[in-house]
């Protein structure tokens, strides 16, 4: 087995576990979703930018509900999550015309949830050819959108008349 080195991802890792507030709590109790880069608010979940992207795009829907797993979640909010994630999925398709996706959930520290405590569903548009030699020889990682230039693209897509969620 190949073992890979992601130092990029050692800044997020450190303040993660570090946290003492949930970044998702947070971030709902934020007054500015353009802020904290919040999407959409559904009734029961939310859309938030990672704020630590793989690629463009790469998403988080995450419940209101403060829990750790989804197995504790009850139906309505499970169902509405699962319908975001496809509705989302597709908008991204759209906008960005990926080649594949990375999508799921890592439930538990020893999973790789860097935040245990609010599960949480990644979606993250991928292309053939966007792992290069920077991270992996480079030790960097270049993502060619920032948060604030993805956030006002994709904000449109998910209120108003082009409501895509």
């Amino acid at each position: 087995m190949k073992y890979i080195a992601a130092p990029w991802r050692a800044e997020y890792v450190k303040n993660v576990f570090g946290m003492k507030d949930c970044v998702f709590c947070s971030a709902l109790n934020h007054n500015n979703d353009k802020d904290v880069h919040i999407l959409y608010r559904g009734h029961y979940n939310f859309i938030m930018l990672n704020k630590y992207p793989y690629n463009p795009g790469h998403l988080m829907i995450a419940p209101f509900r403060h829990c750790d797993s989804i197995e504790k979640a009850k139906k309505n909010a499970s169902d509405e999550m699962m319908d975001l994630v496809k509705n989302t999925m597709s908008l991204l398709r759209r906008h960005y015309n990926p080649q594949g996706f990375n999508m799921g959930m890592n439930i538990g520290r020893s999973a790789g949830a860097g935040v245990d405590s609010h599960y949480h569903y990644h979606i993250i548009p991928r292309w053939i050819g966007d792992s290069n030699f920077m991270p992996i020889i480079g030790e960097t990682k270049v993502v060619i959108e920032d948060l604030d230039t993805t956030y006002d693209e994709l904000c449109p897509l998910f209120t108003g008349e082009k409501k895509g969620v």
